[in-house]
This record gives C-alpha cells, sequence and structure tokens, in this order.
C-alpha cells in the first residue's frame, strides 16, 4: 500500500511537470488534454475509494506543484546578483511552488467535498472550481495570474481573439474545461455524454473561424499615418550596473546610440525601466549636455526611472515612468502600482529588514506603491497622443488595467534581466498579446534584455526586437478597432460564465436524477 501511495505521489507531481511544457515558450498544446483528463479521472476513480477527503488537498496540492515548480524556477535567478540572497534560493524554488500549489489543493479539495460522480454535472463543477479558484489566485494578496493554463494557446492568435469579447479568466476556464474533456469519453455513461466532448471542439473551432475574420477585417483597414513617430527601445545592458557602481554616463551614451535620433523628425522616445543605474527624476537634468547635439523640440523621452518625494521628512521612492521634453523638463509621471513583493517592497518590511533582508532591485528602502494609474494625456507641440502607462509585471493583470479605454497605446517598459536566459522574459511577454486583444489597442513593449515589440489589438507582434538584442522599432501608422466588448465591461464577463456554468451543472444533475 505504502508504494501505491508513493506512485500516486510521483504520478500527480509529474502531471505537473508535463503541463508545464504547454506553456510558452514551449506550447504543446496537445499535452494538456493528456495531463488534465488524467488529473481529472484520478480524482474521480479515489473519490470512488477513498472515505478521506482530506487527502485530496494532497493530490491537488502535488499535481499544483509539480506545475509551478517547473514553471517558475526562473524566479530564483533574480537572487544571485546580490550575496545577500542566496541563502534564499533553495527557499524560493520550493516555497514560491508551495504556496500557490495551495491553490490547486483547493480545487481537488472543494470538488470532492461535493461528491462528484461521472455525471456531466461533475466535469462542469471541477471545471467551475478550478476557473474560480484561479481567479482568486490573481486577485488575494496582491495577485500573481501567471502561467493560467489559457497562456499555452499564445501562438494561436486567432483563437485567442475571443478573449476581446471574453476575456483571460473566462476563456481559462473554457480551457479547463476543453482538456478535461476526453476525460468524458473514457467516463461517459451513454453514448450521449460523447456530444459535449464534441460540442467543445466545434466550440474552439468557432473561436478559430471568429478571430480569423476579425484579423482578416482589420488588416483590409487603411492604416493611418501618425503625424509623430513611436520608437520603441531595446537594450541589452547588464543588470550588474546596480551592484557594480557603473558611471551612469556610460549608460545614457548607449542609450542614445540605439535611439538615433534624427533633429527633423518627431519622435517619441521609449526607454525601458530603470534602465540609467542610481539616477532619479530630478538628477536626469544634471546630465542635458549628453542629449544637446542629438535632441530638439521635435523630441519626447518615455523612461523608467525612480522618483522620490520629500513628505514631513520622509523621503518615498516610487518605480516611474515619467516623460521629459528635449530639455529634460519633466511633463508627466506615473507612479507604479503593482509593485511586485521582496522585489520592490518587503511585506512586514520593519521585521524583516531587523533580520537583514531588503528589497532586490532597490537596496535603500521599499518603494511606495502609485495612489492610481491615469492616463497620461500628452499634449506638446501640436502633438496629441494619449498612453496608458504600465510598468513591468502590471501587464500581467487582466480586467484591472484601466477603467476608461479613452487611451490610444499601452506602453509596457520592463527590466528582464533579473531572470537571465530563462523562460521567465518569454512568459512575461506572453501576457502583452493577451492585453492587447482584450484591451483592443496596441501595446508597445519597451524592455532591456527581454522582448521588445510592437503588438496590434489582434495581438498580432507586427514588429520585434529578440532577447538580448539592442536596437529600435518605431510604430508611424496604425489601425483602429472599436471598443471590445471586455474593455467595457471587464471581468463582469467572467461573473456570466460562473452563471452559465452553475446552470449546466444543475441541468444535468436534474437530467440525471430524471
Amino acid at each position: 500500500m505504502k508504494n501505491k501511495f508513493y506512485i500516486e505521489l510521483i504520478y500527480l507531481i509529474l502531471l505537473g511537470v508535463i503541463t508545464s511544457l504547454s506553456l510558452p515558450p514551449f506550447n504543446y498544446v496537445i499535452i494538456n488534454f493528456l495531463t488534465f483528463s488524467l488529473f481529472y479521472i484520478f480524482l474521480i476513480k479515489k473519490f470512488e475509494t477513498h472515505k478521506n477527503k482530506r487527502i485530496f488537498f494532497l493530490y491537488g496540492w502535488l499535481f499544483g506543484f509539480g506545475y509551478f515548480v517547473s514553471n517558475l524556477y526562473w524566479i530564483s535567478i533574480s537572487l544571485t546578483f546580490d550575496q545577500n540572497f542566496n541563502f534564499l534560493i533553495p527557499f524560493t524554488i520550493i516555497l514560491i511552488p508551495a504556496f500557490l500549489a495551495l491553490f490547486y489543493a483547493l480545487v481537488a479539495y472543494l470538488f470532492v467535498l461535493l461528491k462528484p460522480n461521472k455525471n456531466l454535472s461533475s466535469f462542469f463543477l471541477f471545471s467551475l472550481i478550478f476557473g474560480i479558484v484561479e481567479f482568486l489566485r490573481g486577485s488575494i494578496l496582491t495577485g500573481f495570474p501567471w502561467n493560467l493554463i489559457a497562456y499555452s494557446f499564445s501562438n494561436q492568435i486567432e483563437i485567442l481573439n475571443i478573449t476581446s469579447i471574453i476575456g483571460t479568466y473566462s476563456f481559462n476556464l473554457f480551457c479547463i474545461s476543453l482538456f478535461s474533456s476526453p476525460s468524458i469519453f473514457i467516463l461517459r455513461e451513454n453514448k450521449k455524454d460523447v456530444s459535449i466532448c464534441i460540442a467543445f471542439l466545434i466550440t474552439t473551432m468557432s473561436f478559430y473561424v471568429l478571430g480569423s475574420q476579425n484579423l482578416q477585417k482589420f488588416n483590409n483597414q487603411e492604416a493611418k499615418n501618425l503625424d509623430y513617430k513611436l520608437r520603441i527601445l531595446s537594450s541589452n545592458i547588464s543588470i550588474d550596473r546596480f551592484y557594480n557602481n557603473i558611471d551612469p554616463i556610460l549608460a545614457i551614451e548607449e542609450l542614445i546610440e540605439i535611439s538615433s535620433p534624427k533633429k527633423s523628425e518627431k519622435i517619441i522616445f521609449i526607454w525601458p525601466e530603470g534602465i540609467i543605474p542610481g539616477i532619479s527624476q530630478d538628477q536626469l537634468k544634471e546630465y542635458k549636455w549628453l542629449f544637446e547635439d542629438k535632441f530638439n523640440e521635435n523630441h519626447l523621452l518615455a523612461i523608467g526611472i525612480n522618483s522620490k518625494e520629500d513628505k514631513n521628512k520622509t523621503i518615498k521612492y516610487f518605480n516611474s515612468l515619467s516623460i521629459f521634453d528635449y530639455n529634460l523638463n519633466t511633463i508627466n509621471s506615473y507612479k507604479k502600482i503593482n509593485l511586485v513583493p521582496f522585489g520592490e517592497f518587503l511585506p512586514f518590511e520593519k521585521l524583516l529588514k531587523s533580520i537583514g533582508l531588503k528589497t532586490i532591485t532597490n537596496g535603500y528602502q521599499s518603494y511606495t506603491k502609485g495612489k492610481e494609474r491615469k492616463i497620461i494625456d500628452l499634449e506638446y507641440k501640436n502633438l496629441s497622443v494619449k498612453i496608458l502607462p504600465l510598468i513591468c509585471y502590471e501587464i500581467i493583470y487582466s480586467g484591472k488595467i484601466f477603467t476608461s479605454s479613452n487611451f490610444d497605446y499601452i506602453v509596457n517598459i520592463s527590466e528582464d534581466g533579473w531572470f537571465g536566459k530563462s523562460i521567465g522574459p518569454e512568459q512575461h511577454f506572453t501576457h502583452s498579446i493577451f492585453r492587447a486583444i482584450e484591451s483592443g489597442k496596441y501595446v508597445l513593449r519597451s524592455a532591456n534584455n527581454g522582448t521588445t515589440a510592437i503588438i496590434n489589438p489582434m495581438g498580432v507582434v507586427e514588429q520585434k526586437i529578440n532577447i538580448n538584442k539592442s536596437g529600435y522599432i518605431d510604430l508611424s501608422e496604425s489601425r483602429k478597432i472599436e471598443m471590445t466588448l471586455f474593455a467595457k465591461f471587464g471581468n463582469k464577463i467572467f461573473g456570466l460564465i460562473i452563471l452559465l456554468y452553475i446552470f449546466l451543472i444543475f441541468s444535468f444533475k436534474k437530467h440525471r436524477n430524471e
């Protein structure tokens, strides 16, 4: 019996590990049909023989641990740059996946509490619980909606187009059902049950057809030439600049060279997050002499840079995206709202600082959270453009990045060097594709040591600079689409999908009783 139990433990962890291969950058979507179905069948079969429901908490946790430990290992790489954090690496590799796996443990436990069986109502119940718990994972304790299983479809842009209507969480719920649907064929009580498998496949095909039509319609639109260029920079400046006292002049000179400004062209330059070492927003003007020969009144600079406020003799630091004119006067600035725990702020800072811990990206103290995310409305020398600023992993929050869609572009700046040459930066970039489709806006992504890209409202990457490459890409023409349904209603649509699933659960349960 003990040997059988240990085999089951290994089996569930392996199912989770194998499922990770469906995510970027691998995208072996077909794997999910096997792993999700086997996980669902395992729970159903075990429920028939196990009276102890608490063991299912462990079963769900094992599957979740295998999943997260294999696709989030890269978080520990951020601890390798400072020797003071090296002792935390083993804990990070184990504890973060162990914590996130608790959500999957909750899925399995809640499922068996409601006494499942082989009926279709249990199938929809499993999907519904899983989908809701994933929504909770992306919401509580600042939220971490990383690697929802929906992201395994990131290469199927036509299918992803449905997120412009229902959003990522609703699509994720659908994906859980789709990937688990082969289990219906195996557990079927009658031939009619198979029709549900077919229905999910037909629905997926209809998503593809609808997406293809929308993509063709978008491409047939005439592109409008802009009165200015949006030049998005990609740089490959080492993350060591934060630790080795690198001269900021060298970084600025390299960024100016990559930018290739021409005095006769109207250009808004977008530089990555926190790219210049040791300089805050109010200090940048001291380096005006570096810009004088290259920049003029036709140019604006959007850059990720630290800002600070001194109130009541207390200095507060912010991770900011600031807009400067050619004289390096600050025109506008956005202070990051969604800060990275331990990366940008220390939870329980007084306690943890007393034992020697500090933030990874900011050695002096935690960043302060900004009050709200406002659209930056640039009215400057006959130039008019509205941008929605997102810094780093703020791009991962579906349905929470704006309340008004009255803007032209999403500008996302990032520093992906913290995660080396791992799969982390690839996963990070994928979120930009989903946000472009949901919002119906262009996403302009500028990254240091990451993927820089222009992604159109259909989720198509129009231009791209690969990881660890320097250069720039220009947006000089664009197409617009009508406000998406998801941009209008957000995650309220997820609530409607939940009601639909509840209706299906009771309908199939009633049908079985009759």
